[in-house]
């Protein structure tokens, strides 16, 4: 896919987020989050033919630490050998992937813990 279709499908998704993306957002936006600047929706691109590019989108992308954060809904209990793949191709582009189910942004303190954790 050429880059700009890429930025496209990237600035679609933000406007659709989804309730659980939205409240994540609301903790990590304008670098909340001990100083990280988080971007949403931001492509990975993990290959390159020409002006053909593979990629991924995930969810949460923070350059400095080099950590994708995913947020996993229900239709993710449907795809996880597609996302272990993902995660796969991700972390060998020396990414760290953290999945969050849904279900944990209960306790919104304990999953910011989380991704802190993550930091160098």
């Amino acid at each position: 896919m050429k880059y700009h279709e890429i930025k496209k499908i990237a600035r679609d998704l933000r406007k659709q987020q989804t309730p659980a993306e939205k409240l994540l957002w609301s903790f990590l936006c304008n670098k909340k989050l001990e100083g990280r600047r988080f971007l949403r929706q931001h492509p990975v691109i993990y290959d390159s033919r020409g002006n053909e590019h593979f990629f991924y989108i995930p969810d949460f992308y923070c350059r400095k630490e080099m950590l994708v954060v995913e947020l996993d809904g229900p239709v993710h209990n449907h795809q996880k050998e597609r996302d272990k793949k993902r995660d796969l191709i991700l972390q060998s582009k020396s990414l760290k992937v953290l999945r969050i189910n849904n279900e944990e942004l209960m306790d919104i303190e304990k999953v910011l813990n989380k991704i802190k954790k993550e930091f160098k």
